[in-house]
């Protein structure tokens, strides 16, 4: 049971396992982009080229539903971002229980968007946890993890390439184990969850008064989406990268790949103001720190250097990013 892109690997390293799917599961076809063509999801169109029979179910709070999965009689059910929260009666159906595939170190961050919490909160450390699922969300005792580094300047899409790998490579031998009585599972601590709320649109807009560190996180953290954004002039700019520069206030100097620039700062200069054109844009944020942003993209435009957004604009140090109004 899965749908995204997130999925697939596991589906495939259990195919190449040898193990034999009796069914996948993913959400409906859906449409999509500006024409409203309809696409399978990421999980159906590798199902069909292994000619592995698909079910896209709206609910499976049915009795035909209910009915058909019984009739499949899986041995174990492997969920991996399957988008539905499963009912009691099929976490209790397999002999072997529902194994889930999640993108973090359990318990800390369950829910929807482990991954990109990580990364917003700075992290330097994520895992795969294979758990045994029960009645609630992310809940279940855990079967086995692995862990990995978070790179430096790691976005949210590189993270996420890496994981879906991790899960496939990780999911086959645990699942042999955990069938062969070899794994005894671990409850977990739930004093220690926190539970990641959806992603929203909302959250890319950026606040210049944060700290520039956090701001670089949030940049990373909703890369590729749905992306951070700020206005220039009223129009939204989006910004798609950026490395904190510590400030020297007093020389009022800047160490930009090993190179001291001058930058315009002052006693009155506020979170949001360009204070450097060289290298990028430098913003002033409200740690006193700069972010050099390297990669933006004007409205309705295509994504460009900032070098390249500097020289076809008139930028100006002292220029102030602000609201849309």
């Amino acid at each position: 049971m899965g749908t995204p892109d997130f999925s697939v690997p596991t589906l495939e390293a259990l195919i190449k396992a040898g193990h034999s799917i009796v069914g996948v599961y993913c959400q409906p076809d859906k449409q999509k982009g500006r024409g409203k063509q309809v696409q399978m999801p990421p999980v159906k169109v590798a199902a069909l080229k292994h000619n592995l029979p698909v079910f896209q179910p709206v609910t499976l709070r049915d009795e035909q539903v209910q009915a058909e999965l019984e009739a499949l009689q899986p041995d174990v059910v492997v969920v991996i971002a399957y988008g539905k929260i499963l009912p009691p009666w099929l976490i209790r159906l397999p002999q072997y229980g529902c194994i889930n595939v999640h993108a973090s170190i359990l318990p800390k961050y369950r829910g929807a968007a482990p991954i990109h919490y990580a990364i917003l909160n700075g992290d330097t450390k994520t895992g795969v946890t294979i758990m045994h699922m029960d009645d609630g969300l992310d809940t279940g005792d855990i079967i086995d993890i692995v862990e990995t580094d978070i790179l430096p300047g790691e976005t949210t899409g590189q993270l996420f390439e890496r994981m879906a790998v991790l899960g496939g490579e990780t999911i086959v031998p645990v699942l042999t184990r955990w069938v062969n009585g070899e794994i005894v599972a671990i409850p977990q601590d739930d004093t220690m969850a926190t539970h990641t709320a959806k992603i929203t649109k909302e959250m890319g807009h950026i606040d210049w008064s944060k700290p520039a560190n956090e701001i670089v996180n949030l940049i990373r953290g909703l890369n590729p989406t749905p992306g951070c954004y700020t206005y220039l002039d009223g129009k939204r700019l989006k910004v798609w990268s950026g490395e904190v520069v510590p400030s020297d206030t007093t020389h009022c100097l800047i160490d930009v790949h090993g190179k001291h620039v001058p930058i315009a700062i002052s006693a009155t200069t506020v979170p949001g103001t360009i204070v450097s054109k060289t290298a990028g844009l430098g913003v002033f944020c409200g740690d006193g720190n700069i972010l050099l942003l390297t990669e933006v993209q004007p409205e309705n435009k295509k994504r460009i250097s900032a070098t390249d957004f500097i020289n076809g604009h008139q930028i100006k140090e002292g220029i102030v990013f602000g609201d849309s109004m």
